[in-house]
């Protein structure tokens, strides 16, 4: 892999759950993606392999996490080992988080290339 140098704004974003997009950045072992939340936003229970890393710059979200819910303003942040079942919600102003993962999320790169049909770059 090359380096990459890019500017969020140019990346296209893509759908990850109602009123919530992603803009990512993926490396080899590793990806970031910059997430936008809707006022009033959730994303639902789920959860993945990889360890989940975030910060939320702007707004509140909230990380459900064994029916608990962790409200996070900004410059407040998280870490999600693998395989823990979270779900997320954010306040009536949206927010804007930052969320890494490791490794990449294969699925993410790939709702994102088809998301404009094709396989391109950033």
């Amino acid at each position: 892999m090359e380096p990459q140098f890019i500017r969020f704004d140019d990346v296209r974003p893509f759908t990850l759950a109602a009123g919530v997009d992603g803009r990512p950045l993926f490396g080899d072992g590793a990806m970031v993606n910059l997430i936008e939340f809707e006022p009033g936003a959730e994303v639902p229970l789920h959860s993945h392999p990889h360890e989940q890393l975030g910060l939320v710059l702007r707004g509140m979200q909230a990380l459900v996490v064994d029916g608990v819910a962790h409200e996070l303003g900004p410059m407040e942040g998280y870490v999600l080992p693998g395989h823990v079942e979270h779900s997320a919600y954010c306040g009536p102003d949206g927010a804007t988080v930052i969320d890494i993962f490791c490794p990449v999320r294969e699925d993410y790169r790939e709702r994102w290339a088809s998301s404009a049909g094709d396989v391109g770059s950033q």
